[in-house]
């Protein structure tokens, strides 16, 4: 028999805002001082998630000390189910526009040398969780307490603006990852956890790269299962940056976001006597 969520509290408009203010400042300083600390050591992609995980430990510890339903703790096979759901949803993505580019951009695939296990432990692993737990979890979660439209809109204009700096990164490119921010966080929305995102996050750039051979938003694997060629201009193939830089990409996902706009949980969770990943309904 599950356990019955507790009833929501209700706070105060102005005591959510000064919470959602006060977790973005000490997330931030936490986040950089635990990533500097560990900088020196290998494997970046871990480093980034040790310190998001800290960061989101010390900001719920210090400023919600009765917990925040942050949206990792579930039954296992509601995890599974989750994460199951998430991969499948971004194979059905990704499949759909490199189908559209097969057909229109004379997208061609060919065996290579195999699937990068290494580089799967190594940076694709951590890199959905880092990613996940920095946009969708505690500081998205607490801004959408307060403002749902203003999460969004933040949440998805740092997340694409982060991705400035990567190699041959086009305006195309930069608005995709933008209109990724707002699917992802209704993939959140859709059952207030992170399993579903992260399932759509990690099948996304395990498909895209280390499958079918395209750039991971610029990111090159040392081995892909597949490699890619294409004729036509960077902003339909997507270019050196990947299949993240098409404009068939931003058509996905505008059709992904229409669809999880109508089945997504609009009115946010406010605080409860929740632990810190709580498996709340």
């Amino acid at each position: 028999m599950e356990r019955q969520a507790p009833s929501p509290v209700k706070r105060n408009p102005h005591s959510a805002a000064a919470s959602a203010a006060a977790s973005f400042f000490l997330f931030i300083a936490t986040y950089l001082a635990v990533f500097l600390a560990l900088s020196a050591l290998p494997w970046r992609q871990w480093m980034a998630l040790a310190a998001v995980s800290v960061a989101t430990i010390v900001t719920i510890r210090i400023v919600e000390p009765a917990g925040w339903p942050i949206g990792l703790l579930a039954p296992p096979a509601r995890v599974a189910r989750e994460l199951l759901f998430g991969i499948a949803f971004a194979a059905l993505l990704i499949g759909a526009c490199d189908l559209v580019l097969m057909l229109t951009a004379h997208v061609r695939h060919a065996r290579h040398d195999g699937f990068p296990w290494l580089e799967l432990i190594a940076v694709y692993l951590p890199a959905a969780f880092h990613e996940e737990l920095a946009f969708r979890g505690d500081l998205f979660q607490k801004l959408r307490s307060v403002n749902r439209i203003a999460a969004f809109a933040f949440s998805s204009l740092i997340f694409a603006l982060l991705h400035l700096g990567n190699r041959n990164v086009t305006a195309v490119a930069v608005a995709n990852i933008a209109l990724a921010g707002v699917m992802l966080a209704l993939a959140y929305e859709r059952y207030e956890r992170l399993w579903f995102p992260i399932g759509i996050h990690l099948s996304w750039n395990i498909l895209s790269g280390p499958v079918l051979g395209y750039s991971v938003s610029g990111f090159v694997s040392q081995s892909t299962v597949f490699t890619t060629t294409a004729r036509g201009a960077d902003w339909i193939t997507g270019g050196a940056f990947g299949i993240e830089g098409s404009v068939f990409i931003a058509a996905v996902e505008i059709a992904a976001i229409g669809w999880l706009a109508t089945r997504s949980q609009t009115r946010p969770r406010v605080a409860q006597s929740h632990s810190l990943s709580s498996g709340e309904d």
